[in-house]
């Protein structure tokens, strides 16, 4: 089970405990407080820490540890331009999974990985002299399930999350010790908004304060944790937060990504959830870390910080030459793409919309799908990469009922293409 949560993430090595200094590195803290599962902790002070430092919980992946998400992810370069502190949790049980299933991980002050969580953060309150209004956790699949249990646990503690790749709070409940609950990993646990409200609620009986605002992200085609579980989280936190069910704002600040808000408009809306078109289970992407920190509000608020370029060429920098064989009821269309921008294409996906009548029944050197009207052809693992004049062939064989015509446009990554 936990070989399904691997991303490709690089591992980076713990350090021994030791103070901050101009050359900031990561650090393991010991004797941190109540930590009834073991967990390790590390965390990264950067030399340039504020005052009263915001505190950015980072949890790791089945599999993973908290150098691995050291290693792996931009926090800790963000952390040296803004001043806060990561803290990353480590898992010591074989998986290598957090603990979101137990009765004792899903209750306030429980017996197992959300606890010792909180005593990281409590430690670096009362010895790095962090601001208690400023506490955040982020997560990635395994961590993403962690982020959605944290703020249903101690919702007076953080103050916002955002969740890549993860499930509701108690959607991964058991009672049989197990970690692994495969309904809600395959997206078959649907509930109502209040249903999956209450099990929040129920983790912190009595709690009336404010609760924190939440951003989710999930790819279209995760096969590990399923889409479904996507629309669960927006419908569990939209209650929790006590807004409604139907977007406030719908936009698509990047291609292939769809982002609603729910009970605002802007960056500190209650809820933020971004569905990423083809999308599979490791969508953690250079540029995501500081648009997460934007919602979050450790950067401020506003324009997410500028990131190495991860958005494709503009309009006008690809070119598209089609070539059309058809037969009685089929044909076969051969497809070249070049890339006329300046910069590399890393990962790339063509639209189109196939003219009527016309259904593909296979395709080579691309993923395309559906197999009719506006249709996507993504790149494989061997041609992602698309040097700056470089080109590159797929093609399909579709049937018809007459009409062989190629399509009339094009657009890469979201970019209109020159047609040839």
């Amino acid at each position: 089970m936990a070989a399904l949560f691997a991303l490709a993430l690089a591992v980076g090595g713990a350090l021994a405990l030791s103070p901050p200094s101009a050359a900031a590195a990561l650090t393991e803290v010991t004797n941190f407080g109540y930590n009834p599962s073991g967990l390790r902790m590390y965390e990264y002070v950067p030399a340039n820490v504020a005052q009263r430092p915001a505190v950015l919980v980072a949890v790791h992946y089945c599999t993973g540890s908290g150098p691995d998400m050291y290693s792996g992810t931009e926090y800790a370069s963000l952390a040296d331009r803004y001043g806060f502190i990561v803290v990353y949790p480590s898992v010591t049980r074989s998986s290598k999974c957090f603990d979101v299933s137990s009765p004792g991980a899903l209750t306030r002050n429980g017996n197992s990985d959300p606890a010792g969580i909180v005593s990281m953060v409590r430690w670096e309150q009362q010895n790095r002299g962090a601001d208690p209004d400023r506490v955040y956790v982020t997560g990635i699949s395994s961590g993403a399930m962690m982020t959605n249990v944290l703020l249903g646990d101690y919702p007076d503690v953080f103050k916002a999350g955002s969740a890549v790749a993860g499930v509701p709070f108690g959607c991964f409940a058991t009672t049989d010790g197990s970690e692994w609950n495969s309904a809600c990993a395959n997206g078959t646990v649907t509930k109502t908004p209040q249903q999956w409200g209450d099990l929040v609620r129920a983790a912190h009986p009595g709690y009336g304060g404010s609760r924190p605002r939440m951003q989710i992200w999930h790819g279209t085609n995760d096969d590990v944790l399923r889409y479904p579980n996507f629309g669960e989280q927006i419908k569990q936190w939209t209650n929790v937060l006590g807004v409604g069910q139907m977007p406030s704002s719908t936009d698509q600040p990047q291609a292939n990504w769809t982002r609603t808000r729910y009970g605002g408009t802007g960056t500190t809306a209650p809820v933020e959830a971004i569905s990423i078109q083809g999308g599979g289970h490791n969508i953690m992407a250079g540029g995501m870390a500081a648009r997460i920190l934007d919602f979050l509000g450790i950067t401020g608020g506003g324009t997410p910080p500028t990131d190495p370029p991860t958005d494709p060429p503009p309009s006008g920098a690809c070119r598209v030459g089609v070539t059309v064989n058809a037969w009685n009821t089929g044909l076969t269309e051969t497809i070249t793409i070049t890339n006329t921008g300046s910069s590399a294409v890393n990962g790339w996906s063509l639209a189109f919309t196939l003219p009527s009548g016309q259904t593909i029944t296979s395709g080579w050197n691309a993923a395309f799908s559906p197999a009719g009207g506006q249709v996507t052809a993504r790149n494989v693992s061997y041609n992602a990469s698309l040097a700056s004049g470089a080109s590159v062939s797929i093609g399909f064989q579709a049937t018809h009922n007459g009409n062989t015509a190629k399509p009339a446009s094009f657009t890469l990554n979201g970019a209109s293409c020159t047609v040839t």
